[in-house]
């Protein structure tokens, strides 16, 4: 029998869609008071996703092992972001209890921007596709109603994706994205 893993993180963008990754033992799980949010940085072009404290929010994502119980790796790999505790936060099926981070890019310094950042139309396809195999469609629009930030411009990249773990979408999940996208009536630029 294999020990549970002591150290989990919880993913709210791409690891959701789990062709982007080789997390083994993922899990859907809920985070409460927090929602997401585009935050651009003086770090590049492209705003990241990311999660800011809401009392009465919340939002659905998936727990996975840290690799190793190595927080330092997956720290260098998400940069950006600040790691921060949220175990207390998380609802998860685990019948342990895990530490939980989950990784925020902080306002200030890094979170400093300036007129010109957009979103990707090829990660936010990654991310849709992974919350409608995991949520379903409610689950797709209930990222939507609870993303700040679609004031930005979006990069309609998707016949040749900037994302390098870009995802092929069947028709009918492109069509969920462009639905959505149209109702919250985003500016859409051609790549």
């Amino acid at each position: 029998m294999i020990a549970p893993s002591h150290a989990y993180f919880f993913g709210y963008g791409s690891l959701v869609n789990r062709d982007t990754h080789t997390f083994k033992d993922a899990h859907p799980a809920r985070l409460n008071g927090w929602r997401r949010t585009w935050r651009p940085t003086n770090l590049r072009e492209v705003a990241f996703l990311s999660v800011v404290r809401d009392d009465g929010a919340w939002i659905h994502g998936l727990i996975a092992p840290v690799p190793n119980d190595d927080w330092h790796a997956l720290d260098i790999r998400e940069g950006a972001y600040n790691r921060l505790p949220a175990e207390h936060m998380i609802e998860h099926p685990l019948p342990h209890t895990p530490q939980i981070a989950v990784y925020s890019v902080p306002e200030g310094p890094r979170g400093a921007a300036t007129n010109g950042h957009y979103l990707l139309l090829s990660y936010i396809d990654v991310v849709i596709q992974g919350y409608l195999r995991e949520f379903g469609e409610d689950g797709a629009q209930h990222f939507f109603d609870t993303t700040d930030g679609w004031d930005a411009p979006i990069l309609d990249d998707r016949a040749e994706p900037h994302y390098p773990r870009a995802c092929r979408l069947s028709r009918s999940e492109t069509d969920v994205v462009d639905a959505a996208l149209a109702r919250l009536q985003v500016e859409m630029r051609r790549a």
